[in-house]
């Protein structure tokens, strides 16, 4: 059985994130969906929990850090060219996130960078590893 990965992420308005990573490209799986989280998938093992903050603090007895001020951690997603990479980033514009830094290319990887509308950091890249510099 493939692994899966399930990244909870804290939201201030919930039908907002949902709305957020649908527009970014994501689909909503209901059975994991109600009024205190959604359940958002990208791939059969790519998952993304939005979870309101009362049903987050379940989970952790840490405080919700402020996303907008402090980064805790980067979620970096590969995708299969450098046009979807450009795709996926400007939607998430479109819908509202922002652009944190320039894009980057490094010859064998393309990356561009968003911040969905809880401040949640997110890198998205394309790699060519027949690009990756050959060792001399």
């Amino acid at each position: 059985m493939a692994k899966k990965i399930f990244i909870n992420l804290p939201v201030a308005d919930l039908q907002k994130a949902m709305t957020f990573y649908a527009a970014i490209g994501f689909t909503n799986n209901p059975k994991f969906t109600d009024d205190t989280a959604g359940c958002m998938v990208l791939s059969e093992e790519i998952y993304v929990m939005l979870l309101t903050h009362p049903k987050f603090k379940e989970f952790t007895k840490k405080d919700i850090g402020d996303t907008f001020k402090i980064a805790s951690v980067i979620n970096s997603l590969s995708v299969d060219s450098n046009e979807e990479v450009n795709t996926m980033v400007e939607k998430a514009l479109n819908a509202g996130g922002k652009e944190p830094n320039e894009a980057k290319d490094f010859g064998f990887m393309q990356q561009r960078s968003f911040e969905d509308l809880d401040g949640h950091l997110w890198e998205v890249l394309y790699m060519d590893l027949s690009k990756f510099p050959q060792q001399q």
